[in-house]
């Protein structure tokens, strides 16, 4: 396991009663460099969505729990936030929750002279996923997609 996996592993393991305190559910935790600095990024989520006062209130109980924790020895920028409308789709638990919803998927390399398509989403599994298309069903090789998300006008 990489450091940054070890990371968002560990912050999302923390976070587990700290959302189930404030009524919500972590969606993704991401450690990344951008330029010079680090960013923990965690997403949340709840039902009828996330306000501003959810992410001050897990932001601000993470924050005490990391400086108690200190595993992450960079220096880095805590963000806590929704995932948004047109989110990414990165993990099965994303994908089950989105069946039946309109995605949009980007693939590494063309794939009948393209790269950007668009379709409801009708099934996964660990090799690949299914879209509905006007013309029909498509299926991607899970390999082959660079990005997956919700579309916001389809």
């Amino acid at each position: 396991m990489s450091k940054r996996e070890t990371y968002e592993e560990r912050t999302e393991k923390l976070l587990q009663p700290i959302v189930e305190k404030f009524a919500v559910e972590v969606y993704d935790v991401e450690y990344v460099k951008e330029g010079r600095d680090y960013y923990l990024r965690v997403y949340i989520d709840k039902p009828d969505g996330v306000n501003i006062l959810d992410c001050e209130n897990v932001s601000r109980e993470l924050s005490d729990v990391l400086d108690e924790e200190d595993f992450i020895p960079d220096a880095y920028i805590l963000e806590v936030s929704s995932p948004g409308l047109g989110r990414t789709l990165k993990k099965d638990r994303h994908l089950k929750r989105s069946l039946g919803e309109a995605v949009e998927i980007k693939t590494y390399k063309p794939i009948d002279k393209q790269k950007e398509f668009a379709g409801i989403l009708k099934a996964y599994d660990d090799a690949q996923i299914t879209i509905e298309e006007e013309n029909g069903l498509r299926v991607f090789e899970r390999a082959d997609i660079a990005l997956i998300k919700l579309a916001l006008n389809l």
